[in-house]
């Protein structure tokens, strides 16, 4: 497995623990928003390393880290990700896991041997909305049914949406509070707009939303979830 970079120390990345997050390179999404350009492209990164030098780092890091942040680009595209995933919870470290939701019977396999303890799913629009631009093979139908395995997963998990237009307003945000509705966090990310993966798409828009906007959506999706928040 093929990482882009690393953090090594993260208090904001895995909720209640201090982690370091191991970048993926490599996306089967193409999000104009993205603020990973060449993890999304799989672009050498000046920072690149291995499987190997992600267990030399952990290794000299223990006691000093609880877990570790597996996100990219997007992991799931790659092999690997199982054994990077085993060999991490045996050096005693938790795992928790950020994916587009693109490969279920990738999260289904993670999920049913214990390889992850959390999981942070990305929905980007209402997944019918997906294609062409954001994923050019999309398929809905994997969404819903990565957003079922985590729900009914006994991990903990979030789901979470950029807030960036046009693929976000309050319908949309509307239909995928129904699709998760009773899900135990859902967070409203605010977008950034710096280092995109393709800033000429939002040339002549405003595309971010302000604060009472964002808690306009926010008062749309908290009724259905156990929690939602905006950050």
């Amino acid at each position: 497995m093929r990482f882009g970079g690393i953090r090594k120390t993260s208090l904001i990345d895995y909720p209640e623990r201090v982690s370091c997050v191991a970048f993926a390179s490599g996306c089967n999404f193409r999000c104009p928003f993205c603020h990973n350009p060449d993890l999304a492209t799989g672009r050498a990164y000046r920072d690149a390393f291995e499987e190997k030098d992600l267990y030399a780092f952990l290794n000299r890091r223990k006691g000093l880290l609880d877990g570790v942040v597996l996100s990219g680009g997007e992991p799931t595209i790659q092999e690997d990700l199982p054994e990077v995933c085993r060999q991490v919870k045996a050096l005693g470290f938790s795992v928790k896991l950020d994916t587009n939701g693109s490969r279920p019977r990738v999260l289904e396999a993670l999920l049913e041997q214990g390889l992850v303890d959390y999981v942070a799913m990305d929905i980007k629009t209402d997944p019918h909305r997906y294609g062409p631009l954001l994923w050019p093979k999309a398929e809905a139908e994997a969404l819903h049914e990565s957003i079922r395995l985590i729900m009914q997963s006994s991990i903990p998990y979030e789901f979470r949406t950029t807030c960036v237009k046009p693929f976000v307003d309050e319908p949309v945000v509307d239909r995928i509070s129904l699709l998760i509705q009773g899900a135990r966090r859902y967070a409203l990310q605010h977008f950034q707009p710096e280092n995109l993966l393709d800033p000429g798409f939002f040339r002549h828009m405003s595309p971010g939303f302000d604060d009472r906007s964002m808690a306009r959506l926010m008062a749309v999706a908290a009724p259905r979830v156990q929690s939602c928040i905006v950050r």
